[in-house]
């Protein structure tokens, strides 16, 4: 008899147990306590708003807000405009730079290069004389973004450097002076170009003044690009060009004062 009464007791206490985990009082109520106690999407965007909002006071404390650049450079020239120009002296530029965060920067500048060529005998755009001496001015402005590439995780030399991506909305202005010859006008225009490269600052004094390099390819639709005047004159002489197609390239080094 005591051993049925001790088996009773047992299977009543286990009953007891497995209704209390299981039944209202149990399961629904550890449910309810993981429900209630976290949000998965609420603790997401907590953190995404502490890591933006630290981002912020890192750069606040330790970015750069405007920079101003003193550039000089070499502008030179491919296709039949490569082989047509001749370049005179460096190229000289001023631009200033916005940054937005670390990693992007939008620009504001511009840029002038000087060149020439010589035109020794007679071609379709002068039949009765030679040419002689053109001196080429060229002019842009443009607009331009940089982003930084994150070189945290890089190594030491990639960080120091500061390597970045550029790209440029620009404008240029082409003026062609003829030297020798006062009775042909001198002739101007523009066209809208686009430039693409990378470069590198390499830091003088940190947050205070650079050194950098930039090089860059454009394609400019300039206003003479398919003009006819040197190609061959039809009186059995050689053509210089037979249009002035081809792209252009810049390299700039520039000394850059930030704040």
């Amino acid at each position: 008899m005591k051993k049925i009464c001790l088996i009773y007791l047992f299977l009543h206490a286990v009953s007891f147990n497995i209704w209390g985990q299981t039944g209202i009082g149990g399961s629904f109520a550890i449910e309810d306590d993981d429900l209630g106690a976290t949000d998965i999407f609420t603790d997401f965007n907590e953190d995404l708003e502490a890591t933006k909002i630290l981002e912020e006071e890192r750069f606040y404390r330790y970015g750069r807000y405007f920079t101003f650049d003193l550039s000089l450079g070499l502008t030179t020239h491919d296709g039949n405009r490569g082989k047509l120009y001749e370049n005179d002296g460096p190229s000289f530029g001023i631009s200033v730079h916005f940054f937005k965060d670390f990693h992007r920067a939008f620009g504001l500048g511009f840029e002038t290069s000087k060149h020439h060529f010589f035109v020794d005998q007679t071609v379709f755009g002068s039949k009765d004389n030679n040419i002689g001496l053109v001196e080429v001015s060229i002019f842009r402005v443009f607009l331009g973004y940089r982003h930084y590439i994150d070189t945290s995780n890089l190594g030491t030399a990639l960080t120091y450097s500061n390597p970045f991506f550029s790209t440029r909305l620009e404008y240029w202005y082409l003026q062609n002076k003829f030297v020798d010859q006062a009775s042909l006008a001198n002739s101007s225009g523009g066209g809208l170009g686009l430039g693409i490269g990378f470069g590198l600052e390499f830091p003088i004094q940190v947050k205070e003044t650079y050194f950098a390099v930039e090089f860059l390819y454009h394609t400019v639709d300039y206003p003479d690009k398919y003009t006819q005047d040197y190609r061959e004159d039809g009186k059995g002489g050689s053509a210089l060009v037979d249009d002035l197609t081809g792209n252009t390239w810049t390299s700039t080094f520039s000394y850059v004062m930030s704040w």
